[in-house]
Parts: C-alpha cells; structure tokens; sequence
C-alpha cells in the first residue's frame, strides 16, 4: 500500500510562521478533508507537497515513482491550447498519448488527404488499443461534460476563471496518481456537478487531500480532517460531522478543566488580597503557586460568534419591488416579466444552473444593471450593500485596521451597543495582534472575509451577497451565518454551498434559464430531494418498452435456412444479454473504490451495450421479412 510520510514540515512567509515542524501521515484510499482559517497556510500546504513552494525544512517517505496531482486555486494554462490538449497535459505515458492522438486528429480535419497523418493516426490508434488508452480518453470527455464543459477544441484562455478550474479539475481526476490534492474543487460547480465530484473522488485509488468550505461535501468524502491552527496540524478520524462530535467534548472537557482553575483562582486571591507577607516558604510557595495559576488561566477570549442584531435604517412595508422586470443579452433571455416584492426580513436564496443569469439578476437588485423594460421600485430608506465574486482593488498598503475605518469607526447594534472596528475585526477571526497587518500580506481568504467586513460596518439593511461562500473559510461561514440569522434586514444570496443556504434562505428563486422564475417556500436541500425525485419519474415515463419479438407464424417466409434458425433463437439471445446487462450494472454500483474492477466492469458493460444494439437491429431486420 502506497503512503506519504511527512515530518519536519516548517514554513514561514515573511515574518510570520504558518507552521513548524508539523507532521502526518497518509495512505492510499484516506481522503483528507484540510480546514483551518483563512491565512493558516492550506493551500501553502498543498503547494509545498506539490513540489510548487519550497519548505523551509521538510522530510518526506513515499515509494519510488510516486505522483502527485495538484489542483491549485487559480489554474495556470499555456497559450494556445485547447480544452482536450490542457486535460491530457499530464506527464502520464497515458495523457501523452491521448493528447498525441487528439492533436493528430485535429490535424487530419484540416489535411484529410495526408498520407502522414492517416498513417500516424493508424499507428496511435494501435498504441491507444494496446495500452488500453480508450478508458481514459472516455473518462476525460465524461468529466469535462459532467462539470459543464463541452467545447472540447475551444482554447481554455477564452474561458472564464470558473470554466478554466473546471478544465483543470478535469485534468487532475483523470490523472493516475497516489496522491490527489484538491484546492477548493467545488468552487464555481452547481449541485449536479458537486454530487458527480463526491462520486469520482470517493472512486478515486490513491489518497486525497482536499480544501474544501462545503460542509456538506466535505461530511460526505473525507475519512480524516487534518485541522491546521496555531502553527500546528492535528489529525482526526472520521468525517467532518465526526470531528466536530469530538471537538465539542474537547471543548467542554477543556472548559471544565477552566473552571476548576478559576475556583481555585479566587481562593487564591483572596488569600493573596489579604495582604500576607511573604516570609516563610510556605508563603513562598503558595504565591508561586497563584502566579502559576494566573498564567494558566485563559482570559475571556474573544466571542467569534455574531449573533448581534444591527441598528439599521428602520425599512418600510416596500423595499423592492419588480413590475414585468425582463433583461436579454442579444437571443439569450435572461428575465422574462418577473414580478417580486420584497418585504423586512426576506432571506432569498437564487439558485440555477451557471449561465443562467443569477449574478445578472443581482446586479438588477443593486441598481448597477437597468431592465431593458419594467420597473424596480426601491424603498425611500433601502441601502444596499452588493459583495460580488470579484473582489475589487485594495490598497496593498493598507493596514487592515485603516481599510476597516474608511468605512466606519464604530458599529451599533439594536440595543445601541457600540462595537469599534478593531473589535468587528476580532469578531471576524483577525486576532488584535494584526490588525497593523498590511493588506497585501493577506491571503486571498482573508482579504475577502476583510472586504465583507467592511461592507457591513456600512450598516447596510439590504445583502445582496453573490457566491460569499467561495474562498471562505468554514469558521468564517459560521460568523456570517450567525450575523445574516440576527439580520434585521434583507438577506438575497446567490450559492452552491448547499449548507449555507439550508441555513439561510426560507425562499428561493429559481432560475430555468429561459427567463422564467419560480418561488419555492422549499428548504433547499428538499428542493433538490423533490428535484431528483420528479426526474427520476420522467425518467421512468420516457422509457420505451424494449421491442418483444413475436414468434414466427406458420405461413410461407422468405428466410433462409440459416435465417429462420437465427429467428428461432434470437429472442432468447436478447432475453440474455438483458440479463447480463442489469448483472453488471449492479456489480457496478457496487464496487466502491475498487478502480481497476470498475474499469473492467465498465468495459464489459459496453461490450454488453454493443451486443445488444447488434441484436436488435438483427431482430428488426429479420421481423421485418417475417411480417412482410
């Protein structure tokens, strides 16, 4: 069994040690769910074992000719290339030669009449059977439909950054590796495509290590969580929900052991408080006991929760309001007469497939689009705050304390309580010690949660949050969540994160990218439920009986011997490829994680498809002289 032994593992950036002298291990067939705050060096960590960032100190064990697959968070592609030729770009003997033969391919399209390319084409061709070269060619088409991408010959450089992490995701699941490491695969995937991930990644043989914030995703493929904080990665079995079980009793043990030293604290304070001179050694001690004591005790840690109520502009009855609202791009409609209203403590969640117009929608909320017809009617005291996937400029050099305060020194809650901006920064997981930090020092995680912040010390009363999930880390999820749930406002998000919108939205708009929307009062989980449930139906309703072949009647045919001994069995015939057919597909979703028996299972079953077309088009044939 392949594994990876890592020890010694020490990196610092700048003046600032992400970790020191870490350690853990890995096997083939864990996968390994990484959390940790944004700014504790995750995806650092992937780089470093991706031979991307150097390590100031590192040990590393593993079998010879290991391979490592590295999804990054901004995928980098060459100039020119096409989708097939950045999906088989791998060094694998096996990539090599399917981009070989697809580039030939391509090459013979606009030179049908050269005699080079037929013969290089016969000879890949060769090459692609002997060394069982199909499977992969398939899977890479499969894997690249499966996350939305079918222009196979576009040149990825014309593709959106969405599209581009999608083709490379693509690339590293097809890639034969013992070791995948996954930065963030979910970002800029819709439902479907996060559900087809989970499948492939379980499916996957070598080992995983993958950053993800999807709770949901991260609960169902990891069999560990390595958690990195305080410079430190600690190793825990089992699934996310598994972790956080273990945390809690961690927690409340550690709590416990807190309160027994602040009793024993104030005994010994009291005793200190009564003004006794330190002459004798007992006395000595015991004073050196309560200094002890005083250094062990935590001090009232910062409250990371946000469970706050704003002081916001108080909204009227009205805040938007949408009269046959339409917006197209050219033939491509967007909205087609929609019509909404939008009351005090709205939390609406946009949900539909890329490309159907969520974020086109959102920037008609936020008055940075106008409708080609209709009205948006917003109310006299809205004010609304947009935070969208891009992040815009920041000053580099800028502190974090000072991008904070450009938007407001203070911010009030309901009950007029003040909070200053170095306390919001605490409550968003920016510990005191950095709030001098220079905002180019920041990681892309952290400069992100630090633009959200400043937009709600705005004191906004209408959210309009466009994927805030993305990038974000899980403990900050859980601060946003707790201040949208005491929001006093209204709340329109746009998000795959099927936890996040479990949590937040009680209505949702539904996009079918023809420019129609429905409302559903659906939580979005039983949404999708409902969703599956109806296709499956449709599923089962378009279905077309298999043809059943009548038995041959007695009067005169025009079949040959050899014919009529074939229509006397062929029904049998089909009968058992039928069989052998649902045989394999049960065997197949049974296999688990076994990658060499599904590949051959799947190779059966497509020798099985075949045979059975074959059949029945021999069984139309052969009916259609019985019956004429």
């Amino acid at each position: 069994m392949s594994h990876l032994i890592v020890s010694n593992l020490t990196k610092t950036v700048g003046d600032k040690t992400l970790f020191k002298n870490i350690e853990f291990t890995i096997y083939e067939g864990e996968r390994a769910g990484l959390i940790g705050i944004n700014g504790t060096g995750k995806s650092t960590l992937l780089s470093i074992l991706a031979g991307i960032q150097d390590a100031d100190s590192i040990e590393k064990d593993h079998p010879n000719k290991y391979r490592i697959a590295h999804l990054p968070q901004e995928p980098s592609f060459e100039d020119g290339e096409t989708v097939l030729q950045a999906v088989f770009s791998g060094d694998s003997p096996i990539l090599k030669l399917n981009r070989e033969y697809e580039e030939t391919v391509g090459q013979l399209s606009l030179n049908p009449a050269s005699e080079e390319l037929q013969n290089r084409l016969f000879r890949l061709q060769q090459q692609m059977d002997t060394d069982k070269a199909w499977d992969v060619n398939a899977l890479a088409k499969q894997a690249l439909t499966k996350l939305g991408i079918d222009m196979f010959d576009e040149k990825v450089t014309n593709l959106s950054g969405g599209q581009q992490k999608r083709v490379a995701l693509a690339k590293v699941l097809i890639e034969p590796a013992d070791l995948y490491l996954l930065d963030e695969p979910t970002n800029h995937l819709d439902v479907q495509s996060t559900e087809w991930l989970q499948e492939m990644v379980t499916r996957l043989r070598g080992a995983v290590i993958f950053i993800t914030h999807d709770r949901y995703f991260l609960d169902e493929v990891s069999t560990h969580i390595f958690e990195l904080a305080n410079q430190t990665l600690y190793r825990h079995t089992g699934n996310y929900a598994d972790y956080l079980e273990s945390r809690a009793i961690r927690e409340e043990m550690h709590s416990a052991t807190q309160d027994k030293l602040r009793n024993r604290y104030r005994s010994e304070l009291k005793w200190i408080r009564r003004g006794a001179k330190a002459r004798t050694t007992k006395q000595k001690a015991r004073i050196q006991r309560f200094e002890e004591l005083d250094t062990q005790i935590e001090r009232n840690s910062n409250d990371t929760s946000l469970d706050m109520s704003l002081a916001t502009t108080r909204l009227g009855k009205k805040v938007l309001e949408g009269e046959d609202i339409s917006k197209s791009f050219g033939e491509r409609v967007i909205l087609k007469d929609f019509n909404f209203l939008l009351q005090q403590g709205d939390r609406i969640g946009i949900i539909g497939s890329n490309g159907y117009g969520k974020s086109t929608l959102l920037n008609l909320l936020a008055g940075e689009l106008e409708p080609d017809t209709g009205e948006i009617i917003v109310g006299s005291t809205v004010k609304r705050v947009h935070f969208k996937q891009v992040l815009p400029s920041m000053n580099e050099n800028a502190r974090m304390i000072e991008y904070i305060r450009e938007a407001s020194n203070d911010i009030t809650d309901s009950e007029g309580v003040r909070y200053s901006a170095a306390q919001m920064l605490e409550k968003f997981l920016f510990p005191l010690h950095s709030h001098g930090t220079p905002i180019g020092k920041l990681s892309g995680g952290e400069r992100k949660r630090l633009h959200l912040l400043r937009l709600l010390m705005e004191q906004p009363n209408v959210l309009l949050l466009d994927e805030p999930t993305n990038d974000l880390d899980i403990e900050t999820l859980g601060v946003l969540e707790d201040f949208i749930e005491h929001f006093p406002g209204v709340v329109i998000t746009i998000s795959h994160d099927r936890f996040f919108l479990d949590r937040i939205a009680s209505k949702l708009w539904i996009l079918d990218g023809k420019g129609n929307v429905e409302e559903s009062l659906d939580v979005y989980s039983d949404y999708l439920e409902r969703q599956s449930v109806m296709l499956k139906e449709e599923l089962k309703e378009e279905k077309v009986d298999k043809p059943k072949p009548q038995k041959p009647k007695n009067e005169k045919k025009k079949l040959s011997f050899k014919e009529q001994k074939e229509w006397e069995t062929i029904s049998n015939s089909i009968a058992k490829v039928e069989q052998d057919i649902e045989k394999t597909e049960a065997a197949i979703s049974s296999t688990g994680t076994d990658y060499t028996k599904l590949q051959q299972l799947t190779e059966q079953l497509d020798e099985l498809n075949k045979e059975y077309e074959r059949l029945i088009e021999r069984w139309s044939y052969l009916e259609e002289i019985v019956n004429g």
